[in-house]
């Protein structure tokens, strides 16, 4: 019989009895939050986990506690990416082209979220380029280590009920810039990617999912101040229908479960191309739905998912 996973589920009870002994895998934002948490789970199930973080001096102190919690072969290695330089992206593709050796999953979990305006080192906005531009040329120049039977995770948000993506004004150019607008954005950018990233490499084995890991007070909110964060919170649990229950906030080792689910205990053909939340895959709901759960169909949209990729290998100036 199934396990049954939810809400309240952690990375340790969705692996349970999983042996990750002779896997590797790629975890981007390693630093801090979920992918510290990630890791560690992943590694202490026997996985060898490459970590790539921007601040490499931070991320070995954070990850102290994944070496530690190695097990059966399980293990860490750390490369350096900063997503909001291309540069830096490329080069850390470079490197681990390089070393040649397969991922049986990448999990695309590093990000930024609500900042001030500003742009990347190559001018595009800096959520939008961070959350999706780095991950897309990152996850397409090393698509070819991804072995079949592997798959790409990447991190969306229930913000991406916020906003869809502008293909016209990407980076804020001609419209009025909202720290929240702006993430919307590149959360609807990650399912889309990973909407086209699956269509294009599923008949090679190879599947994408998108997830929500849920609200978590971590350093991603960290150009939100606790006030701004509480308005936030209670202007949102406003906007639902009467007798809905205020949001709730999700442990790390809750958060992280859903990567770790969609990646290695969920059904490829049920995840594949699609969102999902609470370790499951999520109801698709109207665009004008105020609740709270499911997926806005533009998020889902092939056709968008297309026009994005094209849009995404014009900004960085590279086909994939």
């Amino acid at each position: 019989m199934s396990k049954s996973f939810g809400f309240e589920t952690t990375t340790d009870e969705v692996l349970d009895g999983v042996d990750l002994r002779g896997k590797r895998i790629l975890v981007t934002g390693v630093s801090a939050g979920l992918g510290v948490e990630t890791a560690r789970t992943l590694a202490a199930h026997g996985a060898l986990v490459v970590g790539a973080a921007r601040d490499l001096d931070k991320a070995r102190r954070a990850t102290e506690v994944v070496t530690s919690a190695a097990a059966d072969g399980g293990g860490l290695e750390l490369v350096e990416l900063d997503l909001a330089s291309l540069a830096s992206v490329r080069a850390c593709a470079d490197g681990l082209l390089k070393a040649g050796k397969p991922f049986d999953l990448a999990i695309a979990n590093a990000g930024v979220m609500a900042c001030p305006k500003g742009t990347t080192m190559d001018g595009f906005e800096t959520q939008f380029g961070t959350n999706h531009l780095g991950h897309f040329v990152l996850i397409n120049r090393i698509a070819s280590l991804l072995k079949p039977g592997s798959r790409l995770v990447n991190l969306s948000s229930a913000g991406h009920r916020i906003a869809d993506v502008n293909l016209d004004d990407p980076n804020f150019e001609h419209t009025p810039y909202t720290e929240f607008d702006a993430y919307g954005r590149s959360k609807t950018a990650n399912i889309l990617f990973a909407v086209e990233f699956d269509r294009r490499h599923k008949t090679g084995g190879v599947r994408a999912t998108a997830v929500h890991p849920g609200v978590i007070q971590t350093e991603l909110s960290r150009h939100m101040t606790p006030e701004v964060l509480k308005q936030l919170m209670d202007r949102f649990n406003a906007s639902q229908p009467a007798g809905t229950p205020p949001v709730q906030y999700k442990s790390v080792p809750q958060g992280a479960a859903a990567s770790v689910w969609a990646g290695l205990v969920a059904s490829a053909e049920a995840v594949g191309g699609l969102y999902c939340e609470d370790c499951h895959v999520a109801e698709r709901v109207p665009a004008d739905s105020t609740l709270r759960t499911g997926v806005r169909p533009y998020a889902l949209d092939p056709e968008r998912a297309k026009a994005l990729w094209a849009k995404s290998e014009e900004m960085v100036g590279e086909k994939f």
